[in-house]
């Protein structure tokens, strides 16, 4: 019995589903309620890797981390923390990367938008950002070769993983909502659009890299930071739930989690009937 109850653990880690979650903010969930103990990196542990995970039954080894970049992939974040990279392993069945918004400093884009006073007092982002040509386009064309590298080297490091690139969602409705979110109806729609810009691209490289690609976008519309409280998945310039501002809330971490789980499984199925087809 006792030789049976050793063995018990060790069957388990070998047969264990492993899973690595890499990224930022959007996924680290910084101050959603439940703080995981590495503090640096304002992570929870009901962020939508932990939701996932969770619904997958996989054991999770989550260092995504707020502020990322994908220069942090291979860097050290903090200078104390180690790459994101050292997670992998020939033994990883699953990575989800969500990256890119520090990369073309998204956030900082929005908060320049915000206005106090109605139009005309103030100055439009999007003006600003668009006269000569398109700033943050440029800055997403710019971040692309860094995200099709890091596409690669995680391909090359967990050679045996299914990859799962999750985007980032829809934070505003079409006009924002000003006053409520003190931020002009057209750089309100200018943000959103360089948000979807930002996912296509995200999803269209992944498409191209053999990755799954999660597209948050429709599964948050509707729960942008102008709805009720119960129903935004973001948290406004003012939070009115735990959670950083211009940011996901716990509402939805488990929503997207769940859109990655439901994308794992489905890709799962039609993986198995393409073999029994085959």
């Amino acid at each position: 019995m006792a030789l049976l109850s050793a063995g018990v653990p060790a069957a388990a880690q070998e047969d264990a589903f492993e899973y690595v979650a890499m990224g930022d903010s959007a996924a680290a969930g910084p101050l959603v309620p439940g703080p995981d103990p590495n503090l640096l990196c304002f992570r929870s542990t009901s962020n939508y890797p932990q939701v996932a995970a969770a619904r997958l039954g996989a054991q999770l080894n989550d260092v995504t981390c707020s502020g990322a970049e994908t220069e942090d992939f291979s860097g050290r974040q903090h200078h104390v923390l180690p790459p994101q990279y050292d997670a992998l392993s020939e033994t990883t069945d699953l990575v989800t990367v969500t990256i890119g918004g520090n990369d073309i400093s998204l956030v900082q884009a929005a908060v320049s938008c915000l206005n106090a006073f109605p139009e005309p007092v103030g100055s439009s982002c999007a003006d600003g950002f668009t006269a000569n040509g398109d700033e943050l386009a440029e800055r997403i064309d710019a971040f692309t070769p860094d995200f099709e590298e890091a596409l690669e080297e995680i391909t090359d490091r967990a050679p045996n993983a299914r990859v799962v690139v999750v985007g980032y969602g829809t934070y505003l409705p079409p006009g924002g909502c000003y006053p409520k979110q003190p931020m002009w109806a057209r750089d309100a729609d200018y943000i959103q659009s360089t948000v979807d810009r930002l996912s296509a691209r995200l999803g269209e490289r992944a498409r191209a890299h053999g990755a799954t690609f999660v597209d948050l976008g429709p599964v948050s519309e509707g729960h942008d930071v102008c709805q009720a409280p119960q129903d935004k998945y973001f948290e406004g310039v003012v939070p009115t739930s735990w959670a950083a501002p211009l940011h996901p809330n716990a509402n939805g971490m488990t929503a997207f989690g769940n859109a990655v789980a439901d994308a794992v499984s489905e890709a799962s199925t039609n993986r198995v009937r393409a073999a029994q087809a085959n």
